[in-house]
Parts: structure tokens; C-alpha cells; sequence
């Protein structure tokens, strides 16, 4: 079964909402615009070296490299909805947002830097 993918339209308008209304935002405005950058993410950079969680909206497994099948990745990014979408429109930088501790990242590879921002418009 096919995944299935945010329509473009549909996550450019979220990602600039969530954006505009930040903590205002609406729940299904954050959710789709999460997505969706985790969506572009994946198709920049496929593989599943790391992984990137943005719970409760969803997750990526992206990166070329050692991959793994099952149980928790070597490597793990995690943060909240508007950091992400902050770190994706490269509003908060990834330095930042490590020396604020917004982020979680373990492993080895897990310095995301070099994809963000995420080219989201």
C-alpha cells in the first residue's frame, strides 16, 4: 500500500500558518505542516539512517548510510511541532535550537544541520 502524501498546495498553506498563528495554530494546521516537512524531507534525502520524530504528528526515517529494521534507530532526532517547522524554514537554527534544548538528537549522524532548512514553498 502506497503512502499517502500531503498534496503541495495543501502543505505550503500549513507550513505558512503554522508559521503566522505559531502557538495559535490550529492542531490539523500544525499536524499538516509537520508532515509535510517530514514528507520533503524523506524525498530530499532518502534512506533510514536517521530518524526524525516529531510527536504526536509523525516521523522520517532519511539519509543515506547504515539503515536498520527494527527497534529504536542509532540515530534519533526529536522535537515539537513549531521547532520543527521553525528549524525547516530555517527561522531557528539547528545550533540554536541544541543550546536552547529544544532538540534531542542521538547517535553520531543525528546533526541535521546539513538539511536544513527544508525548501518547503
Amino acid at each position: 500500500m502506497a503512502k499517502v502524501r500531503i498534496d503541495p498546495a495543501a502543505g505550503v498553506a500549513a507550513v505558512a500558518a503554522a508559521l503566522a498563528e505559531g502557538d495559535a495554530a490550529a492542531r490539523p494546521v500544525k499536524a499538516t505542516a509537520v508532515r509535510y516537512l517530514l514528507q520533503m524531507l524523506g524525498d530530499r534525502e532518502p534512506g533510514a539512517t536517521v530518524e526524525v520524530r516529531v510527536p504526536p504528528f509523525g516521523a522520517v526515517q532519511f539519509m543515506e548510510g547504515l539503515s536498520h529494521t527494527r527497534g529504536t534507530p542509532p540515530n534519533v532526532v526529536e522535537t515539537d511541532a513549531l521547532t520543527f517547522v521553525a528549524l525547516a524554514d530555517g527561522r531557528l537554527s539547528w545550533a540554536e535550537a541544541v543550546d536552547r534544548a529544544l532538540v534531542s538528537a542521538s547517535g553520531s549522524r543525528a546533526d541535521i544541520s546539513a538539511f536544513l532548512p527544508i525548501p518547503w514553498r
